[in-house]
């Protein structure tokens, strides 16, 4: 059986970004989980090696949408990554469950989640770090496991 494919989004813009996305996704990759991150496709573009294409990785990220089991949305920030925010609507459009996490200690958003209504209610749930387990990349690893073995079925998880 192949393991559950998750697609990571979130913003990818500063060092601190990219570094947690890359640290979040070597650690569900350590429990079993195939983690497509887009900012693994867009380091050669970064780097030099290959001529910057935004359609390139426009088309690239939208097959990787498509080969999704589940979609992990970072929605930290005063407001959502707008990229994040499109492939948000793109999942479920084509009914691809999503899990949105918020590690940011902001309240704001709507009904004091921090969260826009419109992504809030096209998540099948919202996990949110309390401020007291800021520092505890652990519990939220554990809590993304067991929500995704919750939506998905243990059938596909790890």
């Amino acid at each position: 059986m192949r393991s559950l494919v998750i697609y990571l989004a979130g913003p990818l813009f500063t060092q601190a970004e990219w570094q947690w996305n890359a640290h979040l996704a070597g650690q569900l990759r350590s429990i079993g989980f195939n983690v497509i991150l887009p900012q693994e496709r867009a380091l050669p573009m970064l780097q030099g090696s290959e001529k910057f294409s935004a359609s390139t990785l426009f088309a690239a990220n939208v097959r990787s949408l498509d080969e999704a089991d589940v979609i992990l949305a970072n929605l930290d920030g005063a407001d959502a990554d707008s990229g994040t925010c499109w492939e948000c609507g793109y999942a479920f459009k084509a009914g691809v469950p999503i899990l949105g996490i918020r590690t940011d200690v902001r309240q704001g958003g709507d009904a004091g989640t921090g969260v826009n209504l419109m992504l809030l209610e096209s998540c099948r749930k919202l996990i949110t770090v309390p401020p007291a387990s800021i520092e505890d990349t652990t519990l939220l690893i554990h809590q993304i496991r067991s929500v995704i073995a919750e939506i998905m079925g243990n059938a596909k998880t790890v």
